[in-house]
């Protein structure tokens, strides 16, 4: 499958405009990501209110912010929330004060071992206030006064999430999901918002097989206020993709849905292992991004997830160092290329029946062998015709005649469709 040109640069482009805004789990921030992706997507936007009961979960108070700083005595700002909303404690409640820097040293938050970078720190379900800031920074502050501002507040309101459907030729969906409440993080999770908006734009250009239904919600909380919000539809959804960490340049990591061995954990690892790319197939486990809200037991979906460097094995992970210089869009290019040639497998991977099954039908007599003709794979695509016959039993789809005979995936969909052209297999 050919690559969606120039795509990199425009998903790089939407990182960049994106990255300033201060997201979290609830608010405006949340809104305004949303119209954005709104600028490139038709959405369906969901503000579910605050105090809604969501499985084990309730939607908590939506918080705003339009300020937040520590300020010495000359009223120079130490701390900036204007310079990056990774500065304050994510969900931080309102506070005006003033104090020396010892009693505030308990509410700000550094990384010795990484002194020139600013942490991402919240507190979503704790009342807390506080700052993140270089250890540099607060290594040169002075013993003193400080003036202490976070001008937010924590009130009833909604949760905000978005929906974009691709519509397919059945009604059985791919769900794509992807968070949106980390605030300044390129990688985590901007790259992924922006491969989702690419990926949903190629697909809507080739009429695909599934539908495919991509969700923009918060971390946690968002995926489990749309899995309680369509507890009734939730057999429509087949296969399933969770994107983060998307843009980074390390190589590609798939992390297998519980069951192990879903669709999507198949054709994800079939497309890795023959493009030659260097990459890495991991287990599941119940810790990470909402993979695991998806595969809980109740719900057990085949939902896999798909990054470069995972989470919490980068330096920059979590950290001011995640800004759009540390994603490139050639990785996010790459990572949206395996995402359309995964789910080319998918739309495509069909169970046949063999309408000549007792014994080898004459494929020369039918022009079979003639159209291989000059073809420099000729002798593999014939290969993939003798497979596809031989399975084609009812109980075997094509990714298991190419996983089984080690062929491409494209060379045997070629040849089952070769093969049904002239009468020999019916779906």
């Amino acid at each position: 499958m050919a690559p969606v040109t120039g795509a990199g640069e425009e998903m790089h482009a939407l990182v960049e405009r994106l990255y300033p805004l201060c997201r979290s789990i609830t608010g405006d921030g949340v809104r305004a990501t949303l119209d954005i992706v709104g600028e490139y997507l038709p959405l369906r936007v969901h503000e579910v209110p605050t105090g809604t009961q969501v499985l084990d979960w309730t939607v908590p108070q939506e918080w705003n912010i339009r300020d937040a700083y520590v300020a010495d005595a000359s009223g120079r700002r130490v701390v900036d929330f204007a310079a990056s909303s990774l500065h304050v404690l994510g969900y931080s409640v309102p506070v005006r004060a003033r104090m020396e820097l010892s009693e505030l040293r308990e509410h700000l938050y550094t990384l010795p071992e990484q002194p020139s970078l600013v942490p991402y720190r919240t507190s979503y379900y704790a009342p807390r206030w506080g700052f993140c800031l270089a250890q540099e920074t607060l290594d040169a502050m002075e013993e003193g006064e400080y003036e202490v501002c976070v001008d937010s507040t924590l009130a009833d309101g909604h949760l905000t999430y978005a929906e974009h459907v691709v519509p397919g030729q059945v009604a059985d969906e791919v769900l794509v999901s992807c968070h949106t409440c980390h605030p300044s993080l390129a990688n985590d999770n901007l790259a992924g918002i922006a491969v989702a908006v690419f990926l949903a734009r190629a697909l809507a250009e080739t009429a695909p097989w599934y539908t495919y239904r991509f969700v923009f919600a918060p971390g946690t909380i968002g995926a489990i206020t749309w899995l309680a919000r369509n507890k009734e539809r939730i057999d429509q959804v087949k296969h399933g993709l969770v994107l983060a960490c998307a843009g980074d340049r390390g190589p590609l990591t798939y992390k297998r849905s519980r069951r192990g061995d879903a669709g999507i954990d198949r054709a994800v690892r079939h497309v890795l292992r023959d493009s030659g790319r260097p990459h890495s197939v991991e287990e599941f486990t119940p810790y990470g991004y909402d993979e695991r809200q998806y595969c809980s037991p109740g719900f057990d979906l085949g939902v896999g997830s798909l990054s470069r460097t995972p989470y919490a094995r980068y330096p920059e992970y979590h950290t001011s160092g995640d800004d759009p210089g540390f994603v490139s869009p050639e990785a996010m290019a790459d990572t949206l290329d395996v995402c359309r040639e995964a789910f080319s497998v998918l739309d495509r991977d069909r169970r046949y029946v063999n309408l000549s099954p007792y014994g080898e039908p004459q494929l020369g007599r039918r022009g079979l062998y003639d159209s291989l003709g000059g073809r420099s794979d000729a002798k593999q695509a014939e290969m993939a015709m003798l497979w596809v016959l031989s399975m084609s039993d009812g109980e075997h789809g094509l990714l298991d005649v190419a996983e089984r005979a080690g062929l491409p995936f494209d060379t045997v969909a070629a040849a089952a469709d070769a093969l049904h052209a002239s009468g020999l297999i019916k779906a």
